[in-house]
C-alpha cells in the first residue's frame, strides 16, 4: 500500500534522511521505532508532503506521491495524525468531525460510525476542543482523520503524554481500525504498545533504517534493543 525507496531529506542544508526504504502492506500496522531525533517524524512529514524526497521515491499504491502537495496526498487516502494533535480547539467536538468528513474508498466512515468507535467523543460532543482531556483530544484527532476515509493512517506519537488506561483504549482503536479495514503507519516511543499491536517494525537511527522485522525478531535483537531503543 505504501512504498518509500532511499528516502533523503533535508531541513535546509541540514540532512536528516539518509536513504530510508520501507513498506506498508494492505491491512497492516506497522511501528517505525527510534530514539528522538532519529528521522522518525520527518519520515512522516515527507510521506505527507511535507518535504521533498531529495533524492527518492514514495508510493501510495501505483501511484507516485514523492513531493505532491500534502491536500493532494489527503485526498488520494491518507489520514495523519500529527504529534501535536492539530485540533481546533475553538470548535466543538462535533465541529472538529464535520470539518474533516468526506467520502472515500476507505471503508464508509461516518459521524455514526465514529460515535460508535469513541463513544467519549459522543458524549463530549457539544464540548470545545480545548475543553478536552489530552486522551479525549487524541481521539478527537484520530477520528477526525479516520472521517477522511483513508485506507491508510499515520499517527505521529499518539501515546505520548496519556496515562496507561488511555493508552490502552487507543491501542484497542487502532486495532479495530484495521480490523475494519484500514491499515496503519505508527510512529512510537513505547515499545510495549508498539510490539503489542504493530504485525511489524522498522527502526530508525540517526536517518537510517538499522532493522526491519516481526516483534517476535525485534525482541531477540539484543543489539538492537540497547543499542537504538535503550531497553
Amino acid at each position: 500500500m505504501l512504498r518509500l525507496e532511499n528516502v533523503h531529506a533535508y531541513y535546509g542544508l541540514s540532512h536528516i534522511l539518509h536513504g530510508v526504504s520501507l513498506e506498508v502492506g494492505d491491512r497492516e500496522i506497522v511501528s517505525l521505532l527510534g530514539r528522538n531525533g532519529a528521522g522518525k517524524t520527518t519520515t512522516l512529514l515527507a510521506i505527507m508532503g511535507f518535504l521533498e524526497p531529495k533524492p527518492g521515491m514514495i508510493h501510495y499504491g501505483d501511484r507516485d506521491i514523492s513531493g505532491l502537495a500534502p491536500y493532494r496526498i489527503s485526498r488520494m487516502g491518507l489520514g495523519y495524525v500529527p504529534q501535536e494533535r492539530g485540533i481546533f480547539g475553538s470548535l466543538t467536538v462535533e465541529e472538529n468531525l464535520i470539518v474533516a468528513a468526506r467520502k472515500g474508498a476507505g471503508g464508509g466512515w461516518t459521524l455514526k460510525r465514529i460515535y460508535e468507535l469513541f463513544p467519549r467523543l459522543q458524549e463530549r460532543a457539544g464540548f470545545r476542543g480545548l475543553k478536552l482531556s489530552g486522551g479525549e483530544q487524541q481521539m478527537l484527532s484520530i477520528a477526525r482523520a479516520l472521517l477522511l476515509n483513508p485506507e491508510l493512517i499515520i499517527l505521529d506519537e499518539p501515546s505520548e503524554g496519556l496515562a496507561p488506561l488511555i493508552v490502552q483504549e487507543i491501542l484497542e482503536i487502532l486495532l479495530n481500525v484495521r480490523a475494519q479495514g484500514v491499515a496503519v503507519l505508527i510512529v512510537e516511543q513505547n515499545l510495549r504498545a508498539a510490539l503489542r499491536i504493530a504485525d511489524r517494525h522498522y527502526v530508525l537511527s540517526k536517518g537510517q533504517v538499522c532493522f526491519s522485522g516481526t516483534s517476535e525478531q525485534l525482541n531477540a535483537d539484543e543489539a538492537i534493543l540497547k543499542q537504538h531503543l535503550g531497553v
